[in-house]
């Protein structure tokens, strides 16, 4: 089945009537976040048009059948030894490089044992995997917040920067080629993980997902999620995150934070996110429980993570904060509020080497939810 168009008087509409950051908000971005096959080819439909639309020589109908071709999983069966370097798009968001791109990174560097391996994204993503020696960073930036115009306009340094022979690139679902609809390199050098779609019988967690992926691609059974900041860290009996990633939803009303900081054993390290409304929550909390025994951490995330590294206990909402913990093997309860769809919950639940207790409060009052929050926190230590 092929993605059909979109009548193009619709797609007006909702462009001037929702505007850019509302198209991705409300449509592109959930579409996703439902993990259902047939929206990928919705999606496809939608968005091929608005790129022919504004990249001029592009045309929605190659657009949606090159991604029809490359969707299907195809295995790697050239000589590893041919390929000189191999090209990993960050997925721009924090938690999804920890849960996804690093497991494909990890798989990269088994696979390609003589290759020069380069994580493409942002330099917030790559501070996560900084220090180590078997990949290098192709800097490229992308705005969540921006138009349109601007998450579009780095397609043209992004097909020059990894067109290179002898290469491949590996495509984990990234926001850079619009979920793998932006054409880069030649189809033959391209593997997309489908993340949305691949393994849709099933409700495994993304990074069993992308470990499946790189076994059926390219036969390595035994990738695995991690973070390498080789940042200084100190030690703490708890690290902290109540970020939301701009979505409310994930938010658990008062007086909630001030009572999980209230249980939890110090000293605790809490993180103050991206400022604005997170800060204020967090230093309300803080101020509520009387500060006493806990610090804010007001720097970068790479290094919240590194502490996270060295911290017994991990707490917070579902967030990157939690992946790495479970990419590093910390015992975690992680409090998951507003998943989408069932589904989404299943495929960004963590899941770890080390203990993890979810906490999932709808329906709950507010003495339930802090009940199972305790009998979490006590398996937990």
């Amino acid at each position: 089945m092929e993605s059909r168009p979109w009548p193009q008087h619709l797609l007006d509409d909702l462009i001037s009537r929702d505007g850019d950051r509302a198209l991705f908000r409300i449509v592109v971005e959930r579409l996703a976040d439902l993990f259902e096959p047939a929206l990928c080819r919705a999606y496809a439909g939608l968005f091929s048009q608005v790129i022919a639309r504004r990249i001029p020589g592009l045309h929605a109908d190659h657009l949606a059948a090159r991604y029809e071709r490359v969707r299907r999983p195809r295995v790697f069966d050239r000589d590893p030894g041919s390929i000189q370097d191999i090209f990993v798009l960050s997925r721009v968001t924090l938690g999804a490089d920890i849960a996804v791109t690093s497991t494909i990174l990890d798989a990269a560097k088994q696979r390609f044992p003589g290759a020069r391996i380069w994580f493409v994204g942002p330099k917030k993503s790559w501070e996560l995997f900084a220090a180590d020696p078997r990949l290098r960073h192709l800097a490229i930036a992308y705005g969540r917040g921006g138009s349109i115009d601007d998450r579009l306009s780095i397609w043209p340094q992004l097909r020059e920067a990894v067109s290179r022979p002898h290469s491949i690139v590996i495509d984990p679902d990234s926001r850079l080629t619009q979920l793998g609809l932006l054409p880069i390199c030649p189809e033959e050098d391209y593997y997309l993980f489908e993340s949305r779609a691949y393994g849709a019988g099933g409700d495994e967690p993304l990074p069993a997902l992308a470990r499946r992926w790189v076994s059926e691609i390219f036969g390595v059974a035994d990738a695995r999620p991690y973070v390498t900041t080789g940042l200084d860290a100190a030690e703490f009996a708890t690290t902290v995150s109540f970020g939301v990633g701009e979505n409310p939803s994930k938010c658990v009303p008062d007086p909630f934070e001030a009572e999980v900081l209230r249980r939890l054993p110090r000293p605790i390290l809490i993180d103050k996110g991206a400022g604005g409304e997170e800060a204020e929550r967090v230093e309300r909390a803080v101020a509520q429980v009387g500060g006493e025994g806990i610090v804010m951490w007001d720097g970068s995330f790479a290094g919240f993570a590194a502490h996270i590294q060295r911290s017994r206990l991990y707490v917070g909402y579902d967030s990157a904060g939690g992946h790495a913990a479970a990419a590093c093997g910390i015992p975690l309860i992680s409090v998951f509020a507003g998943a989408i769809s069932e589904r989404m919950f299943q495929r960004w639940r963590p899941t770890s080497t080390g203990k993890v207790e979810i906490v999932r409060p709808e329906q709950m009052s507010m003495a339930e939810l802090l009940a199972t929050f305790e009998a979490c926190l006590r398996v937990s230590l």
